[in-house]
């Protein structure tokens, strides 16, 4: 039975929230070496072992939190703090918009829940099933799901053991998440105008990347980005386009 009813075709219910577990468990050996890496180093840094897995169960964000690291002290700089979490994680601002004509038909509840749980891995992942006429939002939870419980036991085994993997970078597996989302969202049809928009938000991110203060270059990215997709003028749907 669905868990949230609608008048189109997006839904969310059970069988969707299974089979997004199911299709990232794979991804989630490697979230939990990166939950290992956070549970050894924040300690480190002055956190509490139950300071440390609430940060990971309510922050939720791998790079951001490992941001807050550096920041963290017997004082704690709280304007340069917000500034770095929010440059970091203001992919999440184009990641909602772009899932907004998927999600705006679901309840309320059921509709902010799901970002809740949104993370680049299973946005990747959902976003691909939509574009190729998926409308069930239990992927995107399902994948959360998994991605959470995963970053939380690497945590765990951090802070428990105190001996994990502090450098993910040695082993290559900086790169997985990355490669992940890259193979799932080009993996469907080719489109000349998504690809501009890459390319533009690619070379403004590397320039700011060169030339401008520690990460704005996500900023500066996506609204190249953006800016792309709103001059560039979608391709006018034919029939054929439209068939399954």
């Amino acid at each position: 039975m669905p868990l949230s009813q609608n008048t189109s075709h997006t839904r969310l219910d059970a069988a969707g929230v299974a089979s997004g577990f199911r299709r990232m468990a794979p991804l989630c050996l490697f979230v939990v070496v990166f939950g290992m890496a956070f549970g050894v180093a924040a300690p480190g840094a002055g956190l509490s072992q139950l300071q440390t897995l609430a940060m990971s169960a309510l922050v939720f964000a791998g790079s951001a939190q490992f941001a807050a690291l550096d920041l963290w002290g017997p004082e704690i700089p709280l304007i340069a703090l917000v500034a770095t979490t929010l440059a970091i994680n203001a992919r999440h601002l184009l990641m909602g918009a772009a899932l907004y004509p998927w999600l705006k038909d679901l309840p309320t509840a059921p509709r902010y829940a799901s970002m809740l749980l949104v993370s680049d891995s299973n946005w990747a992942m959902a976003i691909g099933d939509f574009q190729r006429g998926e409308r069930n939002v239990g992927v995107l939870v399902g994948g959360g799901i998994a991605l959470w419980l995963a970053w939380m036991l690497g945590t765990l085994i951090g802070v428990t053991f105190g001996a994990g993997v502090s450098s993910p970078q040695r082993f290559g597996l900086d790169v997985i998440m990355g490669c992940f989302l890259l193979a799932v969202l080009l993996g469907g049809k080719p489109d000349q105008r998504v690809l501009a928009c890459w390319i533009a938000a690619g070379v403004a991110a590397v320039a700011a990347l060169k030339w401008l203060p520690d990460n704005t270059h996500v900023i500066v990215g996506a609204i190249a980005g953006g800016v792309a997709g709103l001059l560039i003028p979608p391709k006018a749907s034919t029939a054929q386009d439209d068939a399954p």
